[in-house]
């Protein structure tokens, strides 16, 4: 008898070793998991799924069936609140989580009033509430007829109020800025705002090298006939060297469409 308690016990010690586990991670998006859970076996005896744990703890969810849910809901979580599933199963099959971008991080973020404005020393600061879940803030500025990434910075991700500074680099006349998330399925963009900058125009000459000489430092494209980006930078002088002969348009400070050539 001791002798087939012995070989049991290792059979049961050979069998959890060779079980599997899967490792969820996300944020609690008010939201259950669903999982499809095959029968461990070829004969059809017993479910593959042994144990579920969520945040380390082993939920009581039903799992000894074909598919069953994760009951996060009933968990009492914090939207946003992070959360970690592990489920165990046997050796010889494999579980499905059905929904795990339900665990992904949403673009819920609201602009606190009047928070967004460029400050004096250049800077650009918004203050937002109810975020749920880490994403990255991008800082888009509306420059040469499209809208450009001009900073990026992270998240707290958190439904309290959070201050956000970044540095900001406008060009002269009125600028349109705005901040924008991209989640899984797709993006949330504040309503912009106006910034208007009291920097002199910038204009530009080409000089008897060709090259393009700016009257002050700025960012700059340079497109050939095809619309193809030859070259882009920041500075006050753009080298035409490695440019092919032919003619070329540039965008610059808040201008775009001014042409030049390269002889």
């Amino acid at each position: 008898m001791k002798k087939i308690l012995f070989i049991l016990a290792l059979l049961v010690h050979v069998s959890l070793l060779k079980a599997g586990e899967i490792t969820l991670e996300g944020n609690f998006m008010n939201k259950n998991i669903f999982v499809t859970n095959p029968y461990a076996s070829s004969n059809n005896v017993g479910y593959c799924v042994t144990e579920v744990f969520v945040n380390g703890k082993l939920t009581t969810d039903e799992i000894q069936q074909s598919s069953f849910e994760i009951d996060l809901i009933s968990l009492q979580l914090v939207v946003g609140q992070k959360v970690v599933i592990k489920i165990k199963y046997r050796d010889g099959c494999k579980p499905k989580i059905v929904n795990p971008e339900d665990l992904k991080p949403r673009a819920t973020f609201e602009i606190v009033p009047g928070s967004m404005k460029v400050n004096k020393d250049g800077s650009f600061v918004w203050t937002t509430k109810g975020e749920t879940g880490k994403l990255d803030f991008i800082v888009e500025q509306y420059r040469w007829n499209k809208w450009v990434t001009v900073a990026k910075t992270e998240g707290k991700g958190t439904a309290d109020q959070h201050f956000y500074t970044v540095k900001y680099d406008p060009f002269s006349g009125e600028n349109r800025i705005r901040v924008k998330q991209v989640d899984v399925t797709g993006s949330k963009v504040s309503e912009p705002i106006k910034y208007r900058s009291m920097s002199p125009v910038i204009t530009f000459t080409q000089g008897k090298d060709q090259n393009i000489v700016f009257s002050s430092d700025t960012k700059w494209e340079v497109y050939d006939m095809f619309g193809n980006i030859a070259k882009q930078g920041r500075g006050n002088e753009i080298d035409v060297s490695d440019l092919k002969k032919g003619s070329y348009q540039m965008n610059y400070d808040n201008k775009s469409g001014d042409k030049f050539s390269k002889k």
